[in-house]
């Protein structure tokens, strides 16, 4: 854990409303991102990278410090709250990237603006076939442009086993969008 990490938990935890910003504002990308790269849903991303951060402060005071980044603790928080928002829905599947599109005029949207978004609803479709390592690697390394050894510290494993998930991972990644290519033609 950084200096700067361990600093900011205690003051937090001494009541230091200052140093929860400075923990938001430096997280909440990561946690955002992290949650949508598995939901695909915008509003209830949004939903649930909040309910991290009241998880957080509720856990604070017993928050033990150790040697990883706070944020790898958020991580662990935000992917416990997917898991049950997955286990509450059941066989439900939540709204897709792909109908959240549909509500949109994608008439009146610049042509680079719909690219991405259908760009990044093939990733969300094709990261489902992963695994949660898997998925967190490629999240972490290609979509926050993270080095093997920020996600290793990040998810608690060696650089060598993080670029073993990473391979196994793009290897994954391939057949399933060859296997969608196939069914195109």
């Amino acid at each position: 854990m950084s200096q700067t990490d361990a600093g900011l938990i205690r003051r937090a935890q001494q009541g230091d409303q200052q140093a929860l910003v400075d923990i938001y504002e430096r997280c909440q990308p990561s946690i955002y991102t992290y949650i949508f790269y598995r939901i695909g849903d915008q509003a209830l991303s949004e939903d649930l990278t909040a309910e991290v951060f009241v998880r957080m402060i509720d856990k604070l005071p017993a928050f033990v410090q150790d040697k990883r980044p706070i944020l790898a603790w958020l991580y662990t928080i935000a992917r416990n709250l997917v898991i049950d928002h997955y286990r509450r829905a059941g066989k439900q599947v939540p709204l897709l990237i792909e109908e959240s599109l549909m509500v949109d005029d994608e008439l009146t949207r610049p042509p680079a603006l719909v690219e991405q978004r259908l760009s990044r609803q093939n990733l969300v479709k094709a990261l489902r076939h992963l695994t949660e390592e898997q998925r967190q690697v490629i999240v972490l390394k290609f979509v926050e442009d993270r080095s093997n050894a920020e996600v290793a510290v990040l998810l608690d494993k060696t650089e060598g086993a993080v670029k073993s998930l990473q391979h196994r991972a793009l290897a994954a990644l391939q057949r399933v969008l060859e296997q969608e290519l196939s069914y195109e033609r």
